[in-house]
């Protein structure tokens, strides 16, 4: 072969090797994953930080947009945002460091946002639903208060299982004592806090200054309500 038409060859073999690897490679990235794929939340994390998360999310994993993946899946779990594994913002100092998780049976619905469970574990606690806060009904009722309770009851009857989790940037209980948790129905697996918020019952609430980590989804959920005038925001 003489040297000129060597390279002349030379750049187009190149550029075939290029796209053979590209065309092996795309079948496999173009799988859609979901949660059940992966056997943890922070192997879910993981893949999806290493995807893009959370500016882009093109598996559909963080549902709520908080920049937390399969937030249902069991522990071992990971928080950070960031593919080097440090957590950018820094929590509250009585705040727990890792994620709690429980199974329950719910025994009563206080209010709006309150609600008595049977532990899987045994014993009956109170659990407040953390990021959000609806109107009082007890000690003086306000606007609103008797349909966020309503809601509440309809959405987690007497009987229903759930998921609880602890938020890691928050305290695991109140000055009263209740835990502060996420609620999931096991049925469905939403988040039952979000979904009064959503609904127009609840309010988003920050305590202390320290944004849950779910906050960003949770105000999404708050304009769409308000837009819409849903529940208290069209009647109060």
């Amino acid at each position: 072969m003489t040297r000129s038409r060597a390279r002349v060859v030379a750049p187009v073999l190149a550029l075939l090797t290029g796209l053979l690897s590209v065309l092996a490679i795309a079948p496999a990235q173009a799988y859609d994953r979901d949660c059940g794929d992966f056997a943890t939340q922070r192997a879910a994390q993981l893949f999806y930080l290493g995807n893009g998360g959370p500016r882009l999310d093109p598996h559909r994993l963080d549902e709520d947009d908080d920049g937390i993946a399969c937030e249902s899946n069991s522990c071992p779990c990971l928080s950070s945002r960031t593919s080097g594994g440090s957590t950018p913002s820094t929590p509250p100092r009585s705040a727990a460091t890792t994620r709690v998780e429980q199974s329950a049976t719910v025994v009563h619905v206080t209010d709006g946002d309150t609600i008595a469970v049977r532990l899987s574990t045994g014993g009956t606690r109170d659990v407040r639903l953390v990021g959000i806060d609806t109107p009082e009904v007890y000690g003086g009722a306000e606007c609103g208060g008797d349909e966020a309770s309503q809601s509440l009851r309809r959405i987690l009857p007497v009987g229903t299982r759930v998921t609880l989790y602890s938020d890691p940037t928050q305290d695991l209980k109140d000055r009263y004592g209740r835990l502060l948790r996420y609620v999931h129905k096991m049925s469905t697996g939403r988040d039952v806090n979000r979904q009064q918020v959503y609904l127009g019952h609840a309010r988003v609430y920050v305590y202390d200054h320290h944004p849950f980590q779910r906050v960003t989804g949770y105000r999404k959920a708050a304009t769409v309500a308000k837009a819409s005038a849903r529940g208290l925001w069209g009647r109060c």
